[in-house]
């Protein structure tokens, strides 16, 4: 029980530099994904995206009570952490929402789930022993 710990800190301590100052740029990510779907505003507009084809504003501010200017600050807060693309059509912009956060989401929760199933693991076996 305790080797695993203690081989686990041995691994970050001769981490490089390099490779944590890479793994902070990660969870800098992450933070930035995390907050800009912590709001129920941004949530429904990734909803509404989610259907696969790229929405207007108009098209997105139909049956809301929010402005084009609100909804196009939620939007490029989504755009800024990568979420939501936009392009230029006619006249329009067009956002489109980016599955690949979401796949970075998914393996990082999973990483943290894997933690935690350790962690209950050592403290069921410290608990029983």
């Amino acid at each position: 029980m305790k080797a695993a710990g203690q081989s686990k800190w041995r691994i970050l301590k001769t981490m490089s530099r390099a490779s944590r100052s890479g793994t902070a740029a990660k969870l800098h990510d992450y933070a930035s994904l995390f907050a800009a779907l912590g709001d129920e505003t941004r949530l429904s507009l990734v909803t509404k995206l989610s259907g696969g084809q790229p929405r207007s504003i108009s098209q997105l501010t139909e049956r809301s009570k929010l402005t084009r200017q609100a909804v196009t600050k939620h939007l490029r807060v989504l755009e800024s952490a990568g979420i939501v693309h936009s392009t230029y059509s006619g006249r329009e912009n067009r956002f489109e929402l980016d599955t690949r956060p979401f796949k970075d989401i998914k393996e990082y929760l999973e990483f943290i789930s894997a933690q935690w199933d350790l962690a209950l693991s050592r403290f069921k076996s410290f608990v029983e022993s």
